[in-house]
């Protein structure tokens, strides 16, 4: 069982920027394939980031590449999203994910409580 959670959400103005943090509580975490997935009020969950177990391959939606970078330690068993030039549409819950399976969509068989994410205009 992966127990995940998340840290680092809050309020910043657009422009501004973000580091979310993962804490994974299983020993096979460098093992786990590792992403984030958001929600915003009213809409549904939609996949954000994922990245491999070695971190060799790493995946974006298009709405956050080129902003949103995803980076793993698996000496510290962690997982970060580091998030630039944030627009209001980021708002959102953002979750921490893992699989055995490396995934671009929501579907994903561990998830963290979610961390809150607020940009302001």
């Amino acid at each position: 069982q992966v127990q995940l959670v998340e840290s680092g959400g809050g309020l910043v103005q657009a422009g501004g920027s973000l580091r979310l943090s993962c804490a994974a509580s299983e020993r096979t975490f460098s093992s786990a394939n590792m992403g984030w997935l958001r929600q915003a009020p009213g809409k549904e969950r939609e996949f954000v980031a994922s990245i491999s177990a070695r971190g060799g391959f790493k995946y974006y939606a298009d709405s956050v590449k080129g902003r949103f970078t995803i980076s793993r330690d698996n000496g510290k068993n962690t997982v970060a999203l580091q998030m630039n030039s944030l627009k209001p549409e980021d708002t959102a819950v953002y979750y921490c994910v893992a699989d055995e399976r490396l995934r671009v969509g929501v579907n994903w068989g561990y998830w963290g409580q979610g961390t809150q994410v607020t940009v302001s205009s």
